[in-house]
């Protein structure tokens, strides 16, 4: 449990926190409203690929969104923020210059 959150459970799914919990549950409200489409858990991406550095490979950097959904035509890559960490945010900048997305950030 990081920065006090408690790992929630909803359909049979395990979050990280609660906010986590409540936002999956507003957008399965918001899909079955047919206001977006293709929600999808936890989508991961390659940020910087594996390298070999001084004779040991290194794997590649991943970042792992939250959630990843169609609104209005446009793939939206979403995560539930409370804390933003020095990592997430170089992770957050990698994701815009690698593959050209903006992650939307809820609390």
């Amino acid at each position: 449990m990081k920065y006090g959150n408690k790992k929630t459970e909803v359909d049979g799914i395990t979050f990280d926190s609660k906010a986590e919990a409540r936002r999956y549950l507003a957008l399965k409200t918001l899909q079955a409203g047919g206001y977006i489409s293709g929600l999808e858990l936890q989508p991961v991406y390659e940020i910087v690929p594996p390298v070999t550095l001084y004779g040991r490979k290194r794997p590649a950097v991943k970042y792992k969104a939250d959630f990843r959904y169609i609104e209005k035509g446009e793939t939206v890559v979403e995560d539930v923020k409370g804390m933003r960490t020095p990592v997430y945010n170089l992770k957050r900048h990698l994701m815009k210059v690698v593959h050209g997305i903006e992650i939307r950030e809820t609390t």
